[in-house]
């Protein structure tokens, strides 16, 4: 395979960036994500992965619910808050007015942009990610808006990266 037009291909789709949130046991988690989509149309459902490196995975092994917080190009700051720090060092949600579901999922008011989802499945198919499908619960928008695609973050390091991964298969 020539994985460099492999990556000419993936960078061209330029992807629009989202936040996952979750909680569970009064554990909060949430993470920068590139890989997701509406994965049925009835009944709703959405297909979002995260990387195995990261503390927001080992929080989802136990939780149920999620939010998909949409980014928008005017949110490049907290694309770098969850994206370029490790939850495992740092309090991500620290300072940040938060507004937890009743399953406890925090939702970050300055991205308004959302859905509510409950998980459906876990797959890990042995890549560095895992793929979770979920039933969507509630979505909430303030209207059309212009995504913060990945041409935007530029080379932003992440907060972990895929060697140190909490899972070696």
């Amino acid at each position: 395979m020539d994985e460099e037009t492999f990556n000419d291909l993936m960078v061209s789709a330029d992807a629009g960036l989202i936040v996952v949130t979750t909680a569970v046991e009064n554990e909060q988690a949430g993470c920068l994500v590139g890989f997701h989509s509406q994965s049925s149309m009835s009944p709703q459902q959405y297909g979002f992965w995260l990387s195995k490196a990261n503390h927001t995975y080992q929080v989802s092994l136990r939780a149920t619910h999620f939010a998909i917080h949409f980014l928008t190009v005017d949110d490049l700051a907290m694309a770098q808050r969850f994206g370029a720090r490790s939850g495992e060092d740092t309090d991500k949600f620290r300072g940040l007015d938060v507004d937890p579901t009743e399953q406890g999922v925090p939702l970050l008011s300055a991205l308004p942009n959302r859905l509510v989802v409950e998980r459906i499945t876990m797959l890990d198919d042995g890549g560095d990610h895992v793929a979770i499908t979920a039933r969507v619960i509630s979505s909430e928008t303030t209207g059309t808006f212009t995504p913060l695609r990945l041409s935007h973050i530029g080379d932003l390091p992440p907060g972990r990266d895929n060697d140190s991964r909490a899972i070696h298969l």
